[in-house]
Parts: structure tokens; C-alpha cells; sequence
């Protein structure tokens, strides 16, 4: 059977950087970080007291308040940003056939906040039981995929995928794979995540996965350098609206790029560590090349998940030189998580919109605070750091990976 193609006609983010698309893109391509001391909480205690926050959200710009008490951050932030995806794509919500209207979003801790804080009431009390009867609606994975059908009347396939920090590229995999089928015209998807708060910051930073430059928190986050010590946490949002090709063209609609190909793998190989000889990722973005029908040379840029750690960076650029080659010279490189930190599920969302604009406006944006590569990565790979760059960017990669070993490659092509 002949697959349908499927192409990016909606874009939104709640970022870091920016609530919005515009303010994301234009202050990463600046170099501007998003890392900051946290304000969501007391941090007096803690060993890291910095993270990539989302700044300046209301969610009463966005919602009643009757709603905003049945909502946690992270439903919250995807319906934001989904808003924005379905305006940018200028889809006729009273035309069109809204059972052939899917959602498929990811976020790998749901409502993270929620349950916290509804437990460290219930151990301040007296043992009598006092939950929020929105309790279970708001802490559960699968809510925010419901809140966005809702909200439009979507009734077509309806789902949440779950793989830790590959989770919302999981979710566009998926998303791509159910309309080329022809299981679906359009689908909403993307991924959220709001876990910035005492367990989610201790919980990492007790892994000893996070960076502690406290007395320098916007130089942190700094892949491939030679003195990364850890990620730095982030949250927020970022959603595409898919759409099958012909369905687009019919309407008119402004088509950023086509979503060309994904791969999935596993590592089978540690709770939390990647494989450090990179063996997942190499499949994950063989499997996407496969499947987009594209070789390794005709990749102009690769967003790699490089989150600053030591062990991850050097397992992922070994793999990159088992798909590329020691000198890919076509292909540039840039990691974007060292401006905007680590989105953990919403991740994907956000650095596969990063690929989508690098296409579309020609900007490769830099890795910043990389100052000097570890010399015991493969040197033979072309980083942008320091400041963006212009290119003609016909295909995009953005690599993420999460713990349990997932693996998550999509591939973006601009439309020809």
C-alpha cells in the first residue's frame, strides 16, 4: 500500500525562551539562555538552584479559572501551545471533518506537580484523607491528549505515549506513522512537561544528573565541552499539527516542512546510562534514514539530544560517526538544550520545531557555552557553537533519548 505523505502545517511553543513561537525562535537564534535561579520553589537546601524555567506564563490568559483548578501546569502548557499550533495553522474548525481529527501527545511525568503537592498536604495533616477530587484527572499521563480533543471536538484517535525524554518525539513518530496510514486527516501532536519542583529537582540532582554551576547558571548547560558536569532541567510545551499532503494542499494551507521518516530503538542496556558505545542511537537514526528513504549525506543538519552530561554526550557523537562518517562535512551540528535546558518529555516537541525553522528560514542556531570540545569525542564533527549560522537546509535530524533505554530519531525534509 502506497503511504500517504504527511507534512507540518501548525506550529506552537511555551518555552524557556519564550511563550510563543516567535520569542522562542528569535531569542535562541541570539544565543540567548534560558537557565535562571528556580523561583517555583525555596531552593535554599538544595545542591542545584537553577533551571530553565518557563517565564512569564499566566495561565488567565489562557483559561477560566474554573478550569485552571481542574488543569495541572503541564495540561496547561500543552493547551497553550496547541492554541497556538491550531491558529498558526489557520484550520477551519466549522469545516472540516473533525472524527478524521486526531491527538497524539506525550509527556513522560504528567502531572508531576500535582501529586506532590496534594501528598505533602495529606503528610501535614492529620492522616484523615483531604484530596482534591480533580486529583486523579489532573496527575494522570493521559489527560492533557484529553483536554486538547475536548477543548475542539477532535474525536479521532486519541492517545499519550510514555518514553521518558524521547517521549514527544515518540508521540511525532507515531503521529506521522497513523496518517500515513490513513487513520487520520490531522493530529495534534507534541508533548508537555512541568516537573519543576522540590521532587523533581532533587530527584535528578540525587541521580547527580544535573549541573551544579549555581553561581553560574546560564553557562551551565554545555554540550560537548570539555567541563560539562550535567543537564540543566527545563518545562514547557511544543506542538505540530501534522497533516496528510493532498488534504493540506486542498486547503491551501502554508506547509512548513514534511515530516519524512522516523526510527525507534532501545539500548536493552541500563536503567539510566546510555549504551556507551551509542549501539540504540546508531539504529534509531539508521531506522529514520530508512525510512525517510534518505542517506546519511543528504542530512544537512542534526539536532543531537546532547544534554551536557559526560557519559551521554560521547556515547551519542560515537554513534553519529557510525551513521555519518569521522568528517560528515554536509552536515552541521548544534545543541540546542544548552539554551534551553532539558524539556525531559517535551523535549522532542520543542528541538524537532527547532529543526522545522532551521528549514525554513536557513538559521542553524549555536551551541552556547561550548567553548572546548572534549578530546575525547570524535573531532571530526562540525559544531556550530558560539553563534548561529546560515545554510540551506533541506533535511533536519533531531535525536532523543530516554531512560529505560528509548531511543527516538525524526527526520524533516523541506517540502519538494
Amino acid at each position: 500500500m502506497e503511504q500517504k505523505r504527511v507534512v507540518v502545517t501548525g506550529l506552537g511553543a511555551i518555552t524557556p525562551l519564550g511563550n510563543n513561537i516567535n520569542d522562542f525562535w528569535n531569542n535562541l537564534i541570539v544565543g540567548q539562555s534560558g537557565a535562571a535561579p528556580i523561583q517555583k520553589f525555596d531552593t535554599s537546601k538544595f545542591k542545584v538552584r537553577f533551571a530553565c524555567e518557563v517565564k512569564g506564563f499566566d495561565p488567565l490568559n489562557h483559561f477560566e479559572k474554573s478550569e485552571i483548578r481542574k488543569m495541572d501546569l503541564f495540561s496547561q502548557y500543552a493547551l497553550a501551545a496547541t492554541d497556538e499550533a491550531i491558529n498558526d495553522s489557520k484550520l477551519n474548525l466549522e469545516a472540516i471533518d473533525k472524527t478524521r481529527v486526531g491527538v497524539i501527545w506525550g509527556t513522560g511525568n504528567g502531572g508531576f506537580s500535582t501529586f506532590q503537592q496534594e501528598m505533602m498536604e495529606f503528610g501535614r495533616g492529620d492522616g484523615t484523607p483531604r484530596i482534591n477530587p480533580y486529583f486523579i484527572p489532573k496527575v494522570i499521563v493521559d489527560i492533557a491528549s484529553g483536554w486538547i480533543s475536548m477543548k475542539y471536538g477532535f474525536m479521532g484517535l486519541n492517545f499519550t505515549t510514555v518514553s521518558a525524554c524521547a517521549t514527544s518525539t515518540t508521540a511525532i513518530i507515531d503521529a506521522m506513522n497513523y496518517i500515513r496510514w490513513g487513520k487520520a486527516n490531522i493530529i495534534i501532536t507534541g508533548g508537555s512537561e512541568a516537573a519543576m519542583n522540590e521532587a523533581g529537582i532533587g530527584g535528578f540532582s540525587a541521580m547527580k544528573a544535573l549541573s551544579t554551576r549555581n553561581d553560574d547558571p546560564t553557562h551551565a548547560s554545555r554540550p560537548f565541552d570539555i567541563t560539562r558536569d550535567g543537564f540543566v532541567m527545563g518545562e514547557g510545551a511544543g506542538a505540530l499539527v501534522l497533516e496528510e499532503y493532498e488534504h493540506a494542499m486542498k486547503r491551501g494551507a502554508k506547509i512548513y516542512a514534511e515530516v519524512a521518516g522516523g526510527g525507534m530503538s532501545a539500548d536493552a542496556y541500563h536503567l539510566t546510562a546510555t549504551h556507551p558505545e551509542g549501539k540504540g542511537a546508531m539504529l534509531g537514526m539508521q531506522w529514520a534514514l530508512e525510512d525517510a528513504h534518505l542517506k546519511p549525506s543528504d542530512v544537512d543538519y542534526l539536532n543531537p539530544h546532547a544534554t551536557s552530561t559526560p557519559l551521554g554526550d560521547m556515547s551519542e557523537m560515537k554513534a553519529v560517526v557510525k551513521v555519518f562518517g569521522e568528517h560528515p562535512d554536509h552536515m552541521h551540528i548544534s545543541a540546542t538544550k544548552s539554551a534551553i535546558g532539558h524539556l525531559l518529555g517535551a523535549a522532542g516537541a520543542a528541538e524537532a520545531i527547532i529543526c522545522i525553522k532551521a528549514i525554513e528560514t536557513g538559521w542553524i542556531p549555536p551551541t552556547i557555552n561550548t567553548q572546548q570540545i572534549d578530546p575525547e569525542m570524535p573531532q571530526g564533527l562540525q559544531v556550530v557553537m558560539g553563534t548561529k549560522m546560515k545554510k540551506d537546509i533541506n533535511v533536519a535530524m533531531s535525536n532523543t533519548f530516554g531512560f529505560g533505554g528509548h531511543n527516538a530519531t525524526v527526520v524533516m525534509k523541506k517540502l519538494g
